[in-house]
Order: structure tokens, then sequence, then C-alpha cells
């Protein structure tokens, strides 16, 4: 008698496209060109394949988002508040239980990202990728019950997303460190 295994469960992805961009001279970062495409282009098609949908965090620009993604969610917290504003709105967004948050300007993301934080999740509140650079905090595999207690973070002000972390029960992945290069300047661009 052959046993059937549950379906795996569904995940979303929250790509990061909300920040000032200050380092990049406050262009929106996500819709910068790099090799001829958006930078955001370039994360989603690494990230696509390996997610049920793609949910993009913007603060602004959201009709040039609305061609990437699956839907487009902005902070709830005023200010530009950092990229645990942008995880908070976009898992209040998904609707499965996993969601993977990644950057905009992060065109290496490794084609089994998912794969290798979901093997690794277990029953803790989160996965987050590791390299020789050290933890890559906005890089991770969470549980959605996290929301309120991200919601609880932010509305005292805390911000800093290592900090966070700190606070989960997390697995740590590691992964060779070219694959989390982020474009922040546009000398990085070139």
């Amino acid at each position: 008698m052959s046993t059937i295994s549950a379906p795996p469960e569904r995940v979303s992805a929250v790509i990061l496209a909300g920040g000032r961009a200050t380092r990049m001279g406050g262009v929106d970062k996500g819709l910068v060109e790099y090799h001829g495409r958006a930078l955001i282009a370039h994360a989603i098609e690494r990230i696509r394949p390996q997610v049920d949908n793609v949910i993009i965090s913007a603060n602004r620009n959201h009709d040039r988002y609305a061609a990437y993604g699956d839907g487009v969610v902005s902070d709830t917290v005023a200010g530009y508040a950092g990229p645990l504003a942008g995880l908070a709105a976009g898992i209040r967004a998904a609707q499965t239980n996993l969601v993977l948050c990644v950057a905009c300007d992060m065109p290496n993301l490794p084609p089994d990202l998912v794969r290798r934080l979901r093997a690794e999740l277990g029953s803790q509140d989160a996965a987050v990728a590791a390299s020789s650079d050290g933890l890559q905090p906005v890089v991770a595999l969470y549980r959605a019950n996290v929301l309120p207690r991200l919601n609880a973070w932010l509305a005292a002000g805390n911000r800093k997303a290592a900090d966070w972390l700190a606070t989960l029960d997390y697995a740590k992945v590691i992964f060779d460190a070219d694959a989390f290069a982020n474009l922040n300047s546009p000398e990085d661009l070139i």
C-alpha cells in the first residue's frame, strides 16, 4: 500500500523595492537598467520558478512595478521604515503560509534558494541565507505567522533586520557569497 504525501506548502515571494536608494542617487533602484533590463526583472527571473506568486513591495512607481509581479504593496509604516516594513506589507498580502523575502538589487539569486531554505526550515520561524560575508537578513524564508510579532517590532520603533532576526528561532543556510551580490550604487552597475 502506497502512502500519498501532502503537497508542499505554497510559497509567496516578497521582493523588496521600496527603499530610498540613497546610494543610487535616490532613483528607484528596482527600475534601474542592468544588462538591458530593470534590476527587478533579474530578481524575478531567478525567483519566479521557485514560488507560487510574486509580490513587489514598492513605495513609488506602482504602475511600473505592476508589470513585473502578481501584486504591488506599499509600507504601512510611514517614512521609508526599511526592509522590515516592506516584509510586513508583503506577508500581509501573501495568501501562503511561507513567504520568501529577497531584495530587488540581487541579480544572482540561486536557482535553488527556496528548495534549500525550505529544507532547513523545519518547525522554526525562518530559514535565513548566509555566506562567507555573513548573514543575509533580507534573504529568508519566513512562516507567515511571524507577522504579529513583526508588526509589534515595527510599532515599537525598531527597524534593524539583523536585530529582528535575533528575536526569532531560525536556521542559517550557507550559500556562495556571489549569490547575494547587491547593486547599491551606479558604480556597481558597471
